[in-house]
């Protein structure tokens, strides 16, 4: 497969998750569709969702990625990304959440999803489907959220994509699995 300079070229293009490690984006989608293949009369929604967490010298982005058999089980990963500033403009993060999770729906869309769609094809009069959506951690709320003056650009930037928004409380890969990832990980001290 031809190299594509925007994502060959970006860091933190490896993927991982609680039992694989340096999976790269091929790897990814060779495992969803062999998690499709197992069942393809099933439902699926492909989730994207990205969010970050900003620390005193740089910002910890995560993008997850997430191919839910609806009613029964799911297989995830997620890449992490560190920025050496930090965002502190909720309106700048949030873009900068949105353009990554954009960058990899995108990749879906040009290398994968027609393959994934061919998986459950011969079964959609058996119920079967297949459903691409970018989680945005932003929520409508202006009373609960920070983020709500800027929902309807992240879902416009995200529809003229031809992809399908969500946001909270929908958006749990953004704002639930991939937010589990942002935080820094302490390693007890050893006993002596």
């Amino acid at each position: 497969m031809a190299k594509d300079p925007v994502w060959d070229g970006f860091p933190g293009t490896s993927f991982q998750n609680a039992t694989e490690r340096n999976m790269s984006i091929e790897e990814v989608f060779r495992k969803v569709g062999k998690f499709m293949s197992q069942k393809p009369q099933a439902e699926y929604r492909l989730i994207v969702g990205t969010d970050c967490q900003s620390y005193a010298r740089a910002t910890t982005f995560v993008t997850g990625i997430v191919i839910q058999r609806v009613g029964n089980g799911a297989w995830a990963c997620y890449r992490k990304l560190s920025v050496p500033r930090t965002f502190r403009s909720v309106g700048q993060k949030l873009s900068f959440e949105t353009l990554l999770s954009e960058q990899v729906a995108e990749l879906v869309g040009q290398r994968y999803k027609s393959g994934l769609e061919d998986i459950v094809l011969p079964y959609v009069y058996q119920g079967a489907s297949f459903q691409l959506y970018v989680d945005i951690d932003a929520g409508c709320d202006a009373e609960v959220n920070k983020t709500a003056p800027f929902v309807a650009e992240m879902v416009q930037r995200v529809e003229a994509l031809g992809f399908t928004a969500r946001v909270k409380p929908d958006a749990v890969i953004a704002s639930g699995y991939a937010n589990r990832y942002t935080k820094h990980t302490r390693r007890p001290k050893a006993a002596y």
